[in-house]
C-alpha cells in the first residue's frame, strides 16, 4: 500500500529572505452525517461511535498554527530518501516527483521528527516567530 502524496501544484515557488512565501489553502467544508431518519433506524443502521467518518478528514483543520518550532527545508541537501515523508506523523511533508519539495505549513505541529531522521541535514529546526 502506497501513503498518498501531497503536491504543490498551484502552489507560489516565490521566497523572501526570511523563508518560502506562506500560502494558505483553500479552508474545505466539513462532511455533515445525514441523520435525518435517524428515530426510524434499527441497531444495524447505526454509526459506531468514536470512529473517524471520513479518511483524511484533518485537511479540514488547520494545527500548525499551535508549533514553537518550525522547519526549514534546505533543498540543496535533499538527497529524496523521503525519510522525513515517511515518519511525519503529520503528513506535511509536500512531495513532487518521488521528492520532498517543502513543508505544509498549515498541518505541520513543530514535532520535529523529520529533521531528527532526515540523514543529510536537509531539515533544521527554527524556533517559530508569530507575526
Amino acid at each position: 500500500m502506497t501513503p498518498a502524496k501531497k503536491t504543490a501544484a498551484g502552489r507560489s515557488a516565490a521566497s523572501t529572505k526570511s523563508g518560502p512565501a506562506k500560502v494558505r489553502q483553500p479552508k474545505l467544508p466539513k462532511p455533515a452525517w445525514d441523520v435525518s431518519e435517524v428515530d426510524e433506524w434499527g441497531p444495524e443502521e447505526h454509526q459506531l461511535g468514536a470512529t473517524i467518518p471520513e479518511a483524511g478528514n484533518s485537511v479540514y483543520n488547520e494545527t500548525g498554527g499551535w508549533r514553537s518550532q518550525r522547519p526549514e527545508f534546505h533543498p540543496e541537501k535533499c538527497d529524496g530518501c523521503m525519510l522525513c515523508y515517511f515518519y511525519c506523523p503529520d503528513a506535511a511533508i509536500i512531495v513532487e516527483n518521488d521528492k520532498a519539495v517543502e513543508m505544509d505549513e498549515a498541518h505541520c505541529k513543530g514535532c520535529g521528527i523529520c529533521a531528527k531522521e532526515c540523514p543529510r541535514g536537509a531539515i533544521t529546526m527554527k524556533a517559530e516567530e508569530k507575526e
